[in-house]
């Protein structure tokens, strides 16, 4: 069975959520912990999480994902900055324990002029803080662009974070199709290749999801704009080849694509009918 969601929006709460996934034809979901741009998270609305968890259940859901804020950079060369993704990041996988057993996905963050090395101790620094023992959660670092000055645009960079992180039991990876693509991994063309590439480098054992986005961009352009599927430099092919990949077929996928509902409907129902 393929395990497919898109990104929902957590406004009304994880029950509505999980309503709105079944209505699209999803499995599972995706959503921001809090505003992306940052700010205080909602209060924890207890009854609607016993009713989310009971439909879960239920319904025979997947894994959810849920996504840091996109202000959460923790190699930043400011340290204030620093301080308040370990805070943010510390109070997410507390509230995370709401829902135990899921996923925490972030962007490693930008080192700005600081340095590659610099970027991945201050991360791996961060991990050490926030993680602990008791968690039921597991942290993914998602593969990244290469944009400007961020860290995990190659999968060295990524396996050094996890290698100098005490708790590296409670990490993994998320792929991002838009992505490695625009990074340089030739996903249309040598896709055996990427994955023998990662499994050699971090190993498939710590890849726990991906992130579906074709791309508006060419192949090693370094730029991250997400095009709706089959409609960008990837290709419908290629998102063929991905789902039903022997390596990843049984992991969960989650579409970040530009797109309201209704699209993202249409996308699940696509990728429905040429999963095998």
């Amino acid at each position: 069975m393929l395990v497919i969601g898109a990104h929902l929006s957590a406004s009304k709460g994880y029950t509505a959520m999980l309503k709105q996934a079944l209505e699209i034809g999803a499995n599972t979901f995706q959503f921001f912990t809090r505003n992306p741009r940052g700010g205080k998270a909602k209060d924890i609305d207890e009854a609607d999480i016993e009713e989310f968890l009971r439909l879960k259940k239920e319904n025979g859901f997947s894994v959810i994902l849920a996504h840091a804020p996109y202000t959460l950079n923790c190699c930043s060369a400011n340290e204030e900055t620093r301080k308040f993704a370990v805070e943010t990041f510390a109070d997410d996988l507390r509230r995370m324990e709401y829902t135990p057993n899921n996923l925490y996905n972030f962007h490693p963050g930008s080192h700005v002029g600081q340095g590659e090395k610099k970027g991945i101790e201050l991360i791996s620094g961060a991990l050490n803080e926030v993680l602990f023992p008791e968690m039921t959660t597991t942290v993914l670092l998602e593969t990244m662009a290469g944009k400007g000055s961020e860290i995990g645009k190659e999968f060295e960079e990524i396996r050094d974070i996890i290698n100098s992180v005490e708790l590296n039991e409670k990490l993994g990876v998320c792929l991002d199709t838009c992505h490695v693509n625009d990074a340089g991994y030739d996903i249309v063309n040598e896709l055996d290749t990427v994955i023998e590439r990662f499994d050699k480098i971090i190993g498939l054992d710590r890849l726990k999801a991906v992130h579906l986005n074709d791309s508006k961009n060419p192949f090693a352009s370094h730029k991250d704009r997400h095009e709706k599927i089959g409609e960008g430099y990837i290709g419908i092919d290629a998102f063929e080849r991905i789902i039903n990949h022997p390596a990843l077929r049984e992991l969960p996928f989650y579409l970040e694509t530009p797109n309201e509902i209704e699209g993202y409907a249409n996308e699940i129902a696509l990728l429905k009918s040429i999963y095998k």
